[in-house]
């Protein structure tokens, strides 16, 4: 079987290697001059726009982009990049014990690493296999937050270390996958950082026409910007 894998290409690839889709969000933010953006002020002389995407390591493509003015706050936009169909990955920007309670109720399927301040309540094991090999540290269930703010679930909570030696906490509600896979589903969120590039090429385009304070983005006749544009689903 796993030479029958290996033959695969690498969106089915990584399609039996999780249980769903993974669909990661996070953010970008575009800046250019602010005399060509005046409704959106950023920092100092410049403008800004933020590219709020849910990207799709299977196709190595985004699915999905909301744009808002740069200095708008991740955590409520990305409401919006939700998908009961697909297991999200997302980054600490968009951590919030009532979010994850909610998405339990939801059926909605996360991997998001928790922000480092997070007090861990009762915590209990899980029984795994060990691995000399395997960079997973701790894998156990607990409640999240203080006794005035704690999670009415119990979540699991996946402790490994990334490449740089840096100890990463993700909380889950994925029970049925190992906590190796749990560790990769994370590490793919770093996918999307080479589609960001792109949009800040793009921004640099003295073909392209910004939608005054709608902070939409509308490609003109050249070719390549079209498809530029277009790549982003914007």
């Amino acid at each position: 079987m796993a030479l029958i894998i290996s033959k695969c290409n690498r969106q089915t690839r990584r399609s039996l290697r999780f249980p769903k889709p993974l669909r990661v969000v996070d953010s970008t933010t575009v800046t250019v001059g602010k005399n060509r953006l005046p409704w959106a002020p950023y920092h100092g002389e410049r403008a800004g726009v933020k590219l709020h995407v849910a990207y799709s390591p299977e196709s190595s493509l985004p699915a999905d982009v909301v744009e808002t003015i740069g200095l708008r706050h991740d955590g409520p936009v990305g409401e919006q990049l939700t998908n009961a169909q697909q297991v999200l990955v997302e980054d600490r920007a968009y951590f919030k014990i009532e979010r994850l309670d909610r998405f339990v109720e939801q059926h909605q399927l996360f991997v998001i690493r928790m922000k480092d301040n997070i007090e861990l309540h009762q915590k209990k094991s899980l029984k795994r296999l060990s691995s000399t090999s395997s960079s997973v540290q701790a894998d156990f269930t607990c409640q999240l937050g203080t006794k005035q703010c704690r999670s009415t679930k119990r979540h699991r909570v996946v402790i490994f270390r990334d490449a740089n030696g840096r100890d990463i906490r993700v909380v889950t509600n994925l029970f049925h996958a190992s906590a190796e896979t749990i560790a990769d589903m994370y590490q793919q969120r770093w996918t999307v950082e080479v589609f960001f590039p792109l949009g800040e090429a793009i921004s640099e385009c003295p073909d392209l026409v910004w939608h005054d304070g709608k902070c939409g983005i509308q490609p003109t006749v050249c070719g390549v910007h079209r498809v530029c544009v277009a790549a982003m689903a914007v």
